[in-house]
């Protein structure tokens, strides 16, 4: 037994009583309201009808619409059992290529399979498999759009021989490069532009800083997309700026011409296209030609003149973001927004409502155009996202994105970080809602953004039992009085019962019973009217009434916002059967997770869980759409610091990876100087591979924005000059000398001291003696011989010598 069955036979089992091997009581077949085989399939994708004519003979009609499992047991012989399954079949599957340009760039398959055929039964999912793999040298086509306003004059000189250099740059990722150029300024209009006479010729007139310039034009196609890149350098040279009055330009009007005017701009139907738009200002968007009187909207529809010039810039309004959005992606168009920093969030925000389109930052004299166009390149060709185009209402779609690491993302339609020549697949499980008018045939698109591949789906409705095809009416088995089909019959008005036996109206109050679903309940659960022992339900404003005792309506579900089942679902039975894609008992929970995944690739970036197609942040102090913003997460500076790394110093494990521009979009500041008094910035700090240290500063904006303030080269310890270390040891040296010889003079000074004045004291006390002697009195000699003879005479009595 496979696992679907085992499983729903525990399923049945579990949830209802048995007795002789035959379910008792409701299930969501038996109790529904089908009345016939066409009724029954479209109840559940479980329920089977049994179209054997001696079957159920005793039982009500419903009867035969039961589980399959149950039907045999009760004896409906396989062969009359109608249970149709739903299914896929290939119709076309070329294998996928490994090389765009050459000689089979027109045999190029990117997609696989190309073409396949679905039979559905309502409610009965099946999936089929999409993979997709960027090839290899694919031919690349690039128009530049270029907002020609006076803002725009240091650009223009800068890009003048952006051809040759774009195309050197180009050539290294394809061999197969082909370069256009058109340019922009506004509606020539009031009060878009100045309309004065004065202004017509030269719209600069009394501009001091600039006093000439070309009249304002709309949309100008300059250059069909060309190899000869000499050319593209040629057409710029000849260019010169114009004035518009208001700050906003015309450049939607631009982009849309650019995308459906094919044949005049050249794109190739093998190529990627992409369309460079490059501006330091916010465009007009839809209602603003209102203004200046333009009521009617614009027709989507290519307006380039004789001069390649837009004609209807000043008949029709601006196109709207949905409009602008359809065109592109119908003519497999990349969108590039190069904009001036100040400018960044504004086009970042477009880029969520306009399918296939990128942003990078452009530099005030587009000085990085060239690095921009190939980082865009890069970025756009590691991508991979599926659309679904001529989606019909009553398909569900559900996609399962295995990447390269293998690993399933439930929800998920695109993958990033593709290297080239890589294959990412995509399950997709596609489910009917119902059933459309017999002999309907359906077909929708799957295509990859920006690919001019694709995969053709048509879908065939199993709705039709084929016991029908022996119908036969004023059957005898009906008493000819109703139409005989799979097994039971369909009475003429005024007669009921399972052979149409009783005329309506007639009431066998001995067999009320039969109309109660349980003893001591209403007849008929109080919503309908016994007749020939069947119930015949109340019709309802509300909606319908239904089972075999009238106890099941289609209206008394849960409901979100005032809507039943949420507008996702079936209320069947008081319970509500929800749509592929949506949980919860009132279905209001989607099981889509593409709007939790975060640039990383991560569902709410690891910090949280989706739950409902919204992300519910987990992590203590982690915020935003994807939980991607957590300044106090353990991880916060590792993961900043990676960004300060590769924007900074082109250095880390980003440096030469093409994620950088595409994860790390904060706002980075450079300073001399880091504050770090600011309680509500996280202070970082690591050490780099030259052993030196870098710090930085991570905090978020009110506005949501994180931006990192960071020191401009990293705090290195300065290395010790020789000479310097010398001389300071030497003159320690010298110094320690000086000191002890200061300090052996100072202990010698004082010793020195110290002996003399006990020589003072010994000479004092001498002096004293000889003074005060009473018996001493010095002589006088008459002769000085005489003195000399007495002083001897006393040093020798002194001495001791007699």
């Amino acid at each position: 037994m496979s696992i679907n069955k085992r499983v729903l036979n525990a399923y049945i089992h579990n949830t209802y009583l048995t007795c002789n091997g035959f379910f008792l009581g409701l299930n969501v077949c038996m109790s529904g309201s089908a009345t016939s085989c066409e009724e029954c399939l479209l109840i559940h994708p479980s329920c089977a009808w049994c179209a054997q004519e001696d079957f159920g003979q005793a039982r009500t009609l419903n009867s035969r619409c039961d589980f399959s499992q149950n039907l045999q047991k009760r004896g409906c012989d396989a062969p009359f059992i109608e249970n149709p399954r739903s299914g896929s079949s290939l119709l076309r599957s070329k294998p996928l290529s490994s090389k765009g340009s050459g000689v089979t760039q027109y045999d190029v398959i990117q997609i696989y399979p190309q073409k396949i055929s679905l039979s559905l039964r309502p409610g009965d999912q099946t999936s089929f498999e999409v993979q997709v793999r960027p090839v290899e040298d694919y031919p690349v086509d690039l128009y530049y759009l270029m907002d020609l306003s006076l803002s725009m004059k240091d650009d223009l000189d800068t890009i003048r021989n952006l051809g040759t250099k774009l195309a050197e740059e180009m050539r290294k990722l394809t061999s197969n490069f082909r370069l256009g150029f058109g340019s922009f300024v506004d509606k020539n209009i009031s009060p878009f532009s100045y309309t004065a006479p004065k202004y017509q010729d030269n719209p600069c007139n009394g501009y001091k800083l600039f006093p000439n310039c070309v009249p304002t034009f709309g949309f100008r196609h300059l250059l069909s997309l060309t190899d000869k890149v000499d050319r593209f350098n040629e057409e710029v040279q000849k260019q010169m700026v114009s004035r518009n009055r208001d700050a906003p330009e015309g450049g939607f009007d631009a982009i849309l011409q650019a995308a459906v005017c094919k044949e005049k701009i050249g794109w190739r139907k093998e190529a990627y296209h992409l369309l460079v738009f490059a501006t330091d200002d916010v465009p007009h968007l839809a209602l603003d030609g209102k203004l200046g009187g333009l009521v009617h909207p614009h027709d989507g529809q290519c307006h380039l003149n004789d001069k390649n010039e837009y004609s209807a810039a000043n008949m029709m309004d601006y196109p709207s973001l949905a409009l602008l959005g359809e065109k592109l992606a119908e003519n497999n168009i990349f969108l590039i927004f190069a904009v001036t920093k100040r400018h960044y969030v504004l086009y970042k925000n477009l880029t969520a409502l306009i399918p296939g389109t990128t942003v990078e930052i452009l530099d005030q004299d587009s000085k990085n155009i060239i690095q921009l166009i190939v980082n865009a390149y890069n970025n756009i060709r590691s991508k991979v996202e599926l659309s679904v185009w001529d989606h019909p209402e009553d398909l569900s779609l559900a996609f399962t994105a295995t990447c390269q690491d293998g690993q399933p993302l439930t929800g998920l339609r695109k993958c990033a970080d593709v290297k080239i020549g890589d294959t990412v697949s995509f399950n997709i499980t596609v489910d009917a809602r119902g059933c459309p008018p017999k002999g309907t045939r359906k077909s929708f698109t799957i295509r990859p953004v920006g690919f001019k591949d694709r995969l053709e789906v048509s879908v065939d409705y199993r709705c039709d039992c084929s016991c029908t095809y022996y119908t036969k009416t004023n059957s005898s088995r009906c008493n000819s009085a109703g139409t005989y089909s799979c097994g039971i019959c369909r009475c003429e008005p005024g007669y009921l019962g399972a052979r149409c036996e009783c005329e309506e109206g007639e009431v066998d109050h001995q067999h009320l019973s039969a109309c109660r679903e349980a003893e001591g309940k209403q007849v008929c659960s109080g919503r309908g009217e016994c007749s020939c022992n069947q119930c015949l339900c109340y019709e309802s404003e509300f909606g319908k009434i239904y089972g075999t005792f009238c106890e099941c309506d289609d209206f008394s579900c849960a409901r979100h916002k005032g809507i039943l089942c949420s507008g996702h679902g079936e209320c069947h039975c008081g319970e509500c059967k929800c749509h592929a894609g949506y949980i919860g008992d009132n279905c209001n929970c989607s099981t889509e997770t593409a709007s939790c995944v975060s640039d990383d690739g991560k569902i709410c970036s690891g910090r949280g869980s989706c739950v409902c197609g919204r992300c519910q942040c987990t992590e203590p102090g982690a915020f935003g759409d994807t939980c991607e913003k957590c300044p106090t997460c353990p991880d916060a500076c590792g993961t900043k610091r990676e960004c300060i790394e590769c924007r900074l110093f082109n250095t880390g494990r980003l440096a030469d990876n093409q994620t950088c521009q595409r994860m790390c979009k904060d706002e980075i500041i450079t300073v001399e100087t880091l504050q770090t008094d600011d309680s509500n910035t996280v202070q970082c700090v690591y050490k780099t591979e030259n052993d030196c240290v870098m710090k930085f500063t991570y905090s978020e904006h009110a506005n949501g924005q994180s931006v990192l303030t960071a020191l401009k080269e990293p705090e290195c310890a300065v290395a010790p000059n020789a000479m310097t270390v010398l001389l300071a040891v030497v003159g320690s040296i010298l110094l320690m000398g000086i000191v002890l010889l200061a300090l052996w003079k100072l202990v010698i000074t004082i010793h020195d001291r110290r002996e003399f004045a006990r020589f003072q004291s010994a000479r004092s006390r001498a002096r004293y003696e000889m003074a005060s002697n009473p018996v001493y009195k010095q002589s006088i000699p008459s002769h000085p011989m005489e003195t000399v003879f007495h002083m001897h005479s006393i040093k020798s009595c002194n001495g001791g010598v007699h």
